[in-house]
């Protein structure tokens, strides 16, 4: 284990104003409300604040990791030894400026997607629709390039600003430099801690932007069971193939194992139907892995970050 004393009175002689919270259940912190504690979780409320916290647990090598809203991430019933960073609201402003042939918007990657939504059909600004009813941080979203619905984060995104996992220097990362592909970023292979993003959208219809909008809702909330905890769809999409479809076809549409359970409105997301523990949402991932390869040949790679 972490010597967590020694931690806190390192930070707290850099920065006497960085708060630090012990043995934190991260069940409160992850959309699918189980799993263990981590050992420190810090909200850091500025770029100065994330450096320090960087630094020093690389200085120490103390495992760490970046949270954004928790929706697709799910801690081990046994816990994370390690500091677990969290970037506060304040990360979380938005300015807007007009260029040539459009706008850019420029965001703090605390905001969560459906906020940002909802001040972008106020500006009246269209393009970013597609990502209104996803459950994530705008940070969750540049790492993994998320999308729905025909769009993904790489059709908007000009540019990211982010911090190195060592917290020395800070980088502009152009759209190319972010290499995204399929739930993808290159964020996730240099660890670069995303800060900023400046979004390229175009002026539009506010009643054709909410329209689009609230039709994209609708068809989320008809076909996805948002009533329950989950963390979204569960499963990477395999190539040539739909995940959702091979797990139903496998006959395991509805399949529990504990309080999880495969749903039986999409079959593509395994829920939190009865105070799960984060245990039986992993055996029952497995269990869809082994049943689908069992059956089809296809190993479905999970779309969750697995903690701990």
């Amino acid at each position: 284990m972490f010597q967590l004393e020694e931690f806190k009175k390192d930070i707290l002689r850099k920065n006497s104003k960085i708060e630090i919270a012990e043995n934190v259940p991260m069940s409160r912190y992850t959309s699918f409300k189980a799993g263990g504690s981590a050992g420190a979780l810090i909200e850091v409320k500025d770029i100065q604040e994330l450096k320090t916290v960087l630094v020093t647990v690389a200085e120490k090598n103390i495992p760490h990791m970046i949270l954004g809203n928790g929706s697709n991430t799910l801690f081990k019933d046994s816990g994370y030894d390690g500091v677990v960073i969290k970037l506060s609201d304040n990360f979380a402003g938005v300015s807007v400026e007009r260029c040539e042939d459009g706008f850019v918007v420029k965001a703090g990657t605390a905001i969560l997607l459906s906020t940002l939504a909802k001040i972008l059909l106020k500006e009246e600004l269209t393009g970013f629709e597609f990502a209104g009813g996803i459950p994530g941080s705008l940070g969750g979203a540049l790492f993994m390039n998320a999308g729905a619905y025909g769009g993904e984060m790489k059709d908007i995104v000009m540019s990211v600003k982010a911090i190195s996992p060592d917290g020395s220097c800070e980088k502009v990362f152009s759209a190319d430099e972010m290499d995204f592909g399929y739930r993808h970023s290159r964020l996730e292979e240099n660890g670069y801690i995303a800060v900023e993003a400046a979004l390229k959208l175009q002026k539009g219809d506010y009643n054709l932007i909410a329209a689009k909008m609230k039709e994209l809702s609708e068809k989320r909330n008809s076909k996805q069971p948002v009533q329950y905890p989950s963390a979204g769809s569960t499963f990477k999409r395999p190539e040539g193939y739909f995940a959702g479809k091979l797990i139903e076809d496998a006959g395991l549409k509805g399949v529990s194992v504990g309080g999880a359970q495969v749903s039986t409105l999409h079959s593509g997301f395994i829920i939190n139907r009865d105070n799960a523990t984060a245990t039986d949402i992993l055996n029952l991932i497995t269990l869809v892995q082994n049943r689908v390869y069992d059956e089809t040949g296809v190993m479905l790679k999970p779309e969750v970050r697995i903690i701990g």
